[in-house]
């Protein structure tokens, strides 16, 4: 029997990171489920996808910390390679840059670029011997339009795709397929304390978006009619952002 590709979600355990990996397990992937520290909800989302007949492994690291990446992630990639790498942990720590805490700059940059880069390299060997792969990574509006107060998070963003741009033109030729996705508003933890009163009606869709919107898209792009597209960004907004 042939063996099932394997999705490798990282900050899976809620909010677009856990509707994708429930997505990819409905499409028939088993599930390498990343997240940091809230086993109580990673555990729950392991529950949801064995209950679709999928296998699921959770892996408890902080992608920002490289040496914890390697220890976690070798010994797997010794036996079994991700098909899908979706780059998904990240968070948001909002400020004005003229008082932002150097902290905050760099605890963002950490999970979001070096993350990127920490869990990316050690994935990425294998697939270029196995010559397939798809690599997804979560971006935003705001790395595409530059947002007030999110100078953190719109720059690491805007890195995100540039290294997605760069990355895909690099291994194109071994069939491995790199694009972005870049939620709008979305109904996650990130949206709390926001005034979604006055937000709504700036959306022309007039309304927040729901994770599984984004997950239908990485879905499509870890799917056999995505085979012919990379380095693209596809923007999940509602029309906030059509550039």
């Amino acid at each position: 029997m042939e063996r099932s590709k394997i999705a490798l979600v990282t900050g899976a355990s809620r909010g677009i990171g856990k509707a994708t990996a429930v997505r990819l397990a409905e499409d028939g992937f088993d599930v390498w489920l990343n997240y940091r520290s809230d086993h109580a909800a990673a555990k729950a989302v392991e529950a949801g996808i064995l209950a679709l007949g999928r296998r699921c492994r959770l892996l408890p690291f902080d992608v920002a910390d490289a040496g914890a990446c390697r220890r976690v992630l070798a010994p797997l990639l010794e036996e079994q390679r991700p098909y899908a790498l979706i780059n998904n942990a990240g968070f948001a720590r909002d400020g004005l840059l003229a008082m932002m805490p150097e902290k905050d700059w760099r605890s963002v940059m950490d999970v979001h670029l070096q993350g990127f880069f920490n869990v990316t390299a050690a994935v990425l060997p294998k697939m270029l011997r196995g010559r397939e792969g798809r690599i997804i990574n979560m971006a935003s509006t705001s790395g595409e339009t530059g947002v007030g107060g999110q100078v953190n998070y719109s720059a690491a963003k805007a890195g995100l795709i540039g290294a997605t741009r760069s990355l895909a033109v690099e291994i194109a030729r071994r069939n491995i397929l790199v694009n972005a996705v870049a939620p709008g508003f979305i109904d996650t933890e990130m949206l709390t304390n926001l005034p979604l009163d006055r937000i709504e009606p700036t959306i022309p869709m007039r309304r927040i978006g729901r994770p599984e919107e984004v997950a239908s898209v990485v879905s499509f792009l870890c799917s056999p009619d995505a085979g012919y597209i990379t380095g693209q960004v596809i923007s999940v907004n509602g029309g906030i952002f059509t550039g």
